[in-house]
């Protein structure tokens, strides 16, 4: 039974109620002569059955009476109790249950990412958003595919609807991820959720070249194009099978914690106006961080020369264990 159909049936049951009430209350008022007051308690006291005495001798033809209220009462009843209780044994009230527990977690949400697709590409981003600690909400209508995802905040409709994206709390977001089946289906996506927060960053995959340019004009940030990566990724195991082997090794080492990170420079900081050389010593001395490049208003100085002054907003682009890198942010 779904929640929209137990609604329903819930109105049906009250409004049953009510009709009866009624029925009772007028019943008593012609066949007795009773007043309104103990017309209600009568038929109160008789379907509830609590049992009391009646407010008058009842005729014969209020006998009748009471006895068809009785009846069509248990009839009312029975019809209520075996809604609530297949509402229940269907799974629907743990449903309700799972679905306000996860709108809690997204109001408690603020500057997280939305992943939308939980499918081949999706899972991977999901996986590295879980190791490096981040909070995001997938959005994905597969009831199968969410299930799997047991432990992550979820919200389960269609990604390209304007309601689905506000539950998912994308107004306080920071970043989305379209990972959808198509192309055309992430471009609908990237167009709606760049309507509803237009300073959201904004990352989708493209399984078609030629529908690059029409992502970047729909709104997305950035487009990733599986293809191109994974042609890349085969290149490189003929020519420079060394690096990638690196590459890897540093992903799996440490349980899979090393990676390449940015830290910003914050306005400021104790390193705004010092050298690179400085930071580069307190971050190799005491957490194990390399410095491998500096990225000012969109220019990557590689391998910066020591002497290289930091400005406030750079992001200094190092390598080192997640953790690590994190408490050296909080540093700088």
């Amino acid at each position: 039974m779904e929640i929209k159909g137990f609604r329903k049936n819930l109105i049906i049951i009250l409004l049953l109620i009510l009709t009866l009430i009624t029925y009772g209350v007028v019943g008593y008022e012609i066949i007795e002569g009773w007043s309104l007051l103990d017309a209600i308690y009568m038929v109160v006291i008789t379907l509830t059955t609590v049992g009391f005495r009646e407010v008058h001798e009842l005729s014969g033809a209020g006998m009748i009476f009471t006895v068809s209220l009785i009846l069509l009462g248990t009839g009312v009843l029975f019809y209520g109790l075996s809604t609530v209780a297949g509402f229940v044994l269907e799974g629907d009230l743990p449903e309700i249950w799972r679905r306000r527990k996860m709108e809690r977690k997204i109001k408690r949400l603020k500057n997280h990412f939305i992943v939308c697709g939980a499918g081949d590409t999706g899972k991977y981003v999901i996986a590295e958003l879980i190791k490096a600690g981040e909070g995001f909400v997938v959005v994905d209508n597969n009831p199968e595919r969410v299930k799997e995802l047991p432990d992550v905040i979820f919200v389960e409709g269609d990604a390209t609807q304007d309601t689905v994206l506000k539950e998912a709390g994308i107004d306080k977001a920071q970043g989305l991820v379209a990972t959808l089946p198509t192309d055309a289906e992430n471009l609908f996506l990237v167009v709606t959720a760049r309507s509803l927060n237009p300073n959201l960053r904004i990352i989708t995959q493209c399984l078609h070249e030629e529908t690059i340019p029409k992502m970047i004009k729909a709104g997305a940030d950035k487009v990733v194009s599986p293809a191109m990566i994974g042609g890349l990724r085969i290149a490189s195991e003929l020519i420079r099978p060394a690096v990638v082997d690196f590459l890897d090794t540093m992903l799996r080492e440490g349980g899979g914690r090393l990676r390449v990170e940015e830290v910003t420079i914050r306005k400021g900081s104790r390193y705004e106006g010092k050298s690179v050389g400085e930071l580069k010593r307190f971050a190799e001395e005491k957490f194990s961080v390399l410095i491998l490049a500096v990225n000012r208003r969109g220019r990557h100085i590689f391998n910066p020369p020591p002497e290289e002054k930091l400005e406030a907003e750079d992001r200094v682009i190092v390598m080192g264990e997640m953790d690590r890198c994190r408490l050296l942010e909080k540093e700088v």
